[in-house]
């Protein structure tokens, strides 16, 4: 198997330390095995993301050293191609149509007989206000859609798991009945957005043969989701490593807003490359 990964921000703001470790663990390991690394921009929300954001991206990225084949991939692009799978999921009876909004999930979930609202991987987990008995027909629309979490586990002819890499190195077994009530009903479509994060990503990896998936531990518990999209599209399953996270001295990880960790402040002051590598706790490049 030939070794591919990737880098997958959203430009949506400038890239901190936290995304730096993510990216430069990816790229150092796909040079270690002699693989190939690949820069793809999530910006399906179109809503938030800028070109601006995009160019920085690239320009703190190969200040940092890194390289990848061009044309950098964007989701704003594939929305066909997430039309696609969305419409083999509705064809098979897996998809409704959900015109909650969030603040409606947020109030059916905090209902005195609930208690507490849980979250999953997805947020809230969805109390299933729009679920039908019946699958739905006709022609798939262009509204909200939601995956029927049990009609899909009872498509699945095998069990379910992933080889992970990292944190947690081990061959991780997928739990169906955990899916039904710690996961739910997850979003695979957005109004204004085409397909949802879980969809977009799913179908990218597919599509541009990645063999191995690094990033941050953070989204350990969204791989069940990927894991079941993968089985019910005809996906591989690529390999997985979930990382450490970069913190602050709180012990709170790093985000977008944390603009005095940004790369572009490194590179204002004069910091190298290798300086940030120290920094996440990485060692310089091996020369070649």
């Amino acid at each position: 198997m030939n070794f591919r990964t990737r880098f997958a921000p959203s430009p949506t703001g400038p890239l901190h330390l936290g995304h730096a470790y993510s990216a430069l663990l990816a790229f150092d390991t796909a040079q270690a095995e002699e693989g190939e690394f690949f820069l793809r921009l999530d910006d399906i929300d179109q809503s938030r993301s800028r070109d601006s954001w995009a160019d920085q991206i690239e320009d703190d990225l190969r200040w940092l050293g890194l390289r990848w084949p061009e044309p950098v991939w964007r989701q704003s692009q594939r929305l066909t191609r997430y039309r696609e799978a969305l419409h083999r999921l509705w064809d098979i009876g897996l998809l409704y149509p959900c015109a909650c909004t969030r603040a409606d999930i947020r109030a059916a979930a905090q209902a005195p007989q609930e208690g507490a609202p849980l979250q999953g991987p997805d947020g809230v987990i969805y109390p299933g206000t729009c679920r039908q008995e019946q699958p739905s027909t006709g022609p798939l629309p262009d509204v909200a859609l939601r995956l029927n979490m049990a009609a899909a586990l009872e498509r699945l002819d095998a069990p379910l798991s992933f080889i992970e890499n990292g944190k947690f190195k081990q061959t991780r077994m997928v739990r169906p009945e955990n899916m039904v009530t710690q996961v739910g009903d997850v979003a695979l479509a957005r109004p204004g957005m085409g397909a949802s994060y879980h969809l977009s990503i799913v179908c990218d990896d597919f599509d541009q043969k990645i063999s191995h998936v690094i990033r941050g531990e953070d989204l350990f518990d969204a791989t069940q989701i990927h894991v079941l999209l993968q089985r019910l599209l005809g996906f591989d399953t690529p390999v997985y490593h979930h990382h450490r996270l970069i913190r602050d001295n709180t012990g709170k990880r790093l985000a977008k807003r944390d603009d005095a960790r940004a790369i572009a402040t490194y590179r204002e002051a004069d910091k190298t490359p290798n300086e940030v590598r120290g920094m996440v706790g990485l060692n310089p490049p091996s020369a070649s």
